[in-house]
């Protein structure tokens, strides 16, 4: 079980009251002894015995000087002794101050009550009490002293004992008062520490989520940023507290043009962000609504969004393409198996081989696009690692051989990883190149088609890039050739970029299309961030 004196002490700090205490201690004594070494009230100060009261008044201020310098140096909670000696001293001093100046008719017994009341403040209640009692045996012991040793009359005995009743009342009162106040004082701080776990809940959660958080004031500098956004914003190390949005120019346009469509209901906005591999999803909300208070910033990685929504995309179209596969196959392959029978027979004239040439070659065709299709439906999960990016195109070039032009590797790093799973980028690369491969010219002096490898500029980001020196891509047709079914050629199913998308997306990387100085192609592969978390 607690004791009273813990129990007391448990949420009440009585530091601030003893130093005010003390400050009046020290206030009392130097005007006594001012008051009496100025000869004001002579007839009422040390009447009786000036020698008592001035080496009283003196040692009593002496005593509350040392404990005033004790207060100042010694910012902690003052002990229970510390407390009791100064109270103690008081009502020593006090009764001391009575007998050399009269007894209790000379009014100083009164300051016996603010002793209590302070004994009240600053004690538990038992000590209090206890300190009450001292005081009003103190006041009626002066009194029977002096009536003994002065002869004067008993009127004194009434006033102690009057002003020992007023001293009870106080320190219950002040017992009462202060006992409100300590209540008080625990429950605040409960409150206060449940307030401080709650906010501390909340940072850590707000610190450990995968959206980027991102408060700015209305002067727009940043007072909250976690570790989400610092990674999606490309931010190494956050420190400044008073940093603005000069270093986020893309969030600050958004932020611009936001707030000038006076937008209550939150904004949202996709960017590509300069200092990181990702695409980036902004949403803006005020913190208060209707108040143009703080701004808050939700952060997204839009690809892997994308890449979320691309799965359930695939899975529906992977069971609707299967079932339909399974019905045109059926037919398809009665339709070839008739075309080779009828190749086969005698009785066929020349112009109807010719119109079995087509069947068979649109037959391939038709195959080919089911088997596409069928490919992206039942494409397995991505499983990224990170890949010697160097080694593995190094690798994937002597793969090659002899059967295709000229191919060759640059790299502009001696070291360099990508996070993608490895089979899947064979696959990217190979649809890539063979693509690049029906459309080169092939020379002695220069190479067909580069690899080359590196780490963008800004988002520090590795990235792959496939240059062959063909005709390139009509521009008119640019925006139009990662879409599915799209193609140029009659023998294209228009599925190959579509599908080398769908496992850069997977693997959270961005595939883009540039004509390399108009006489060429150049795709660029630019991988996620070897450090970033893949979800």
């Amino acid at each position: 079980m607690k004791t009273q004196h813990s129990i007391f002490e448990q949420g009440y700090d009585p530091y601030q009251l003893l130093r005010v205490y003390t400050y009046y201690r020290v206030l009392l004594g130097c005007i006594m002894l001012l008051i009496y070494n100025s000869n004001l009230l002579t007839n009422v100060l040390g009447s009786e015995n000036g020698l008592v009261f001035s080496t009283t008044t003196w040692v009593y201020t002496c005593i509350s000087a040392i404990s005033l310098l004790a207060v100042w140096r010694n910012k902690r909670t003052p002990t229970l002794q510390s407390r009791v000696f100064a109270l103690l001293s008081d009502i020593l001093a006090i009764t001391l101050l009575m007998y050399s100046s009269g007894g209790a008719t000379s009014g100083l017994g009164y300051l016996m009550v603010v002793s209590v009341a302070a004994a009240g403040m600053l004690l538990p209640a038992q000590l209090a009490i206890f300190m009450a009692a001292l005081a009003t045996i103190a006041l009626i012991g002066e009194s029977i002293a002096h009536h003994v040793i002065s002869g004067i009359d008993t009127k004194s005995l009434f006033s102690a004992g009057a002003l020992g009743a007023l001293i009870f009342l106080t320190a219950l009162a002040f017992q009462y008062v202060t006992g409100k106040i300590r209540r008080s004082t625990a429950e605040l701080k409960q409150q206060t520490q449940h307030v401080a776990h709650l906010q501390k809940l909340a940072r850590l959660i707000v610190e450990r989520m995968r959206t980027g958080i991102l408060v700015l004031n209305k002067e727009d500098e940043i007072e909250l940023i976690n570790d989400a956004a610092q990674s999606l914003l490309g931010i190494q190390n956050h420190k400044d507290r008073s940093a603005n949005l000069d270093s986020l120019p893309s969030i600050k346009q958004q932020l611009t043009q936001w707030r000038q469509k006076s937008s209550t209901p939150p904004a949202s906005a996709v960017i590509q962000n300069e200092k990181s591999a990702y695409e980036l999803k902004i949403s803006l909300a005020q913190l208060e609504l209707g108040k143009e208070e703080d701004t808050l910033v939700f952060i997204e990685d839009n690809r892997a969004i994308t890449q979320q929504a691309q799965q359930l995309k695939l899975a529906s179209l992977g069971r609707l393409t299967a079932s339909i596969a399974h019905e045109i196959r059926n037919p398809l392959s009665a339709i070839s198996h008739a075309s080779e029978l009828l190749d086969e027979s005698e009785q066929i004239d020349v112009s109807d081989k010719r119109l079995l040439e087509i069947i068979k070659t649109h037959t391939i065709r038709v195959n080919q696009i089911i088997e596409n299709i069928l490919q992206v439906s039942r494409r397995r999960s991505a499983e990224p690692t990170n890949i010697d990016l160097i080694a593995w195109t190094d690798k994937f070039v002597n793969e090659l051989g002899h059967s295709s032009p000229l191919v060759i590797t640059r790299h502009q790093h001696s070291s360099l990883f990508a996070p993608f799973d490895p089979s899947q980028l064979h696959q990217v690369v190979s649809n890539l190149l063979d693509n690049a491969i029906r459309y080169v010219k092939t020379s002695p002096d220069s190479p067909s088609i580069q690899l080359i490898t590196g780490i963008s500029t800004g988002r520090e980001a590795p990235f792959l890039k496939i240059i062959d020196n063909g005709p390139g891509i009509p521009q008119h047709h640019q925006k139009n050739i990662f879409e599915p079914f799209f193609t140029t050629e009659n023998t294209g199913s228009g599925l190959g970029l579509f599908i080398c998308k769908e496992l850069c997306e997977a693997n959270q990387a961005y595939i883009d299309y540039q004509n390399s100085d108009n006489t060429g192609s150049q795709f660029t592969i630019l991988f996620a961030h070897p450090k970033k978390e893949q979800k």
